[in-house]
């Protein structure tokens, strides 16, 4: 089983771009993720993951995320490899995410809907908000 569940914050700015043969949008950003341990009278340390979401998650993910933002990522994880142009190997190690969710609370100036993608809920409750004119599942 290959299932990676990450929370931390982002480092810059979401990269949303789009493949060249068929136009699908990716996402990558990378999370600074704090270690639960440190010695005594040392700073936290962090890890820094990349992440890659593609299709709908990744235009969620570069719409909605910020620079700064506590996110919860959950995905697999992934290596690859490729030659440059030198013919120098590249490895790489990266998360590729199958749900997005914010963990930090909002601004008291923003709206009280978290939206959420992938297979979790939208609250912290556990329930979807449902409009007047929607019809109910039952």
């Amino acid at each position: 089983m290959n299932k990676a569940i990450l929370m931390g914050r982002l480092t810059k700015e979401p990269e949303l771009r789009y493949t060249s043969t068929n136009n699908t949008p990716v996402c990558s950003f990378t999370l600074a993720v704090n270690r639960a341990f440190s010695k005594q009278g040392e700073e936290k340390q962090a890890d820094f993951i990349p992440v890659v979401a593609w299709s709908k998650l990744a235009e969620f993910c570069g719409k909605y995320f910020q620079k700064g933002r506590q996110v919860a990522i959950v995905g697999r994880i992934q290596t690859r490899t490729w030659d440059d142009n030198e013919g120098k190997r590249h490895y790489v190690t990266e998360v590729i995410a199958e749900e997005a969710h914010f963990a930090d609370s909002k601004k008291s100036d923003e709206t009280s809907a978290k939206p959420t993608f992938g297979g979790g809920s939208s609250g912290e409750d556990g329930f979807y908000p449902i409009g007047d004119d929607d019809e109910l599942p039952f």
